[in-house]
């Protein structure tokens, strides 16, 4: 094989590859969306009411910022939530006198299957759990 011809081949296989990760990546984010609609309905039937949502400044300092958000956190660390739009939020934000005083606008994060993947050891847990952990049972995801 002709070395031009090999890395025509080795790029096409590269492409493929990475549009193959991409289709996993999508249906993934689509699994775990359809998960959030589901944990949102459930809360709304059952009263669980959904709190204004803050963050913390990025590498922390003290207080939490205004997000405008409505929802319900997922981990006690208040690090995770759903939003009542069923978006999924990561709370950590530029920090700042000015983020402190008008509050900070966050764009909602394409969710995963498993929050904090490749994280530390010990944070990583399935959304799914988390869910159910916040309506307190094992209801969500077991119906379908």
């Amino acid at each position: 094989m002709v070395d031009g011809e090999w890395a025509e081949q080795r790029e096409r296989a590269i492409r493929a590859h990475a549009s193959a990760a991409e289709a996993r990546r999508d249906a993934e984010v689509a699994e775990a969306r359809e998960l959030m609609r589901g944990f949102v309905r459930e809360a709304g039937e059952r009263g669980i009411a959904a709190e204004e949502l803050t963050a913390v400044p990025f590498g922390g300092g003290p207080g939490r910022l205004r997000t405008g958000l409505r929802g319900w956190y997922l981990r006690a660390d208040r690090s995770v939530a759903v939003g009542t739009d069923a978006e999924f939020y990561s709370l950590t934000a530029p920090g700042g006198l000015w983020a402190r005083l008008t509050g900070v606008t966050l764009a909602p994060s394409r969710p995963r299957l498993i929050v904090g993947e490749g994280g530390r050891d010990g944070e990583s847990m399935p959304l799914a759990e988390l869910l159910k952990r916040r309506l307190g049972d094992e209801s969500v995801g077991s119906d379908g």
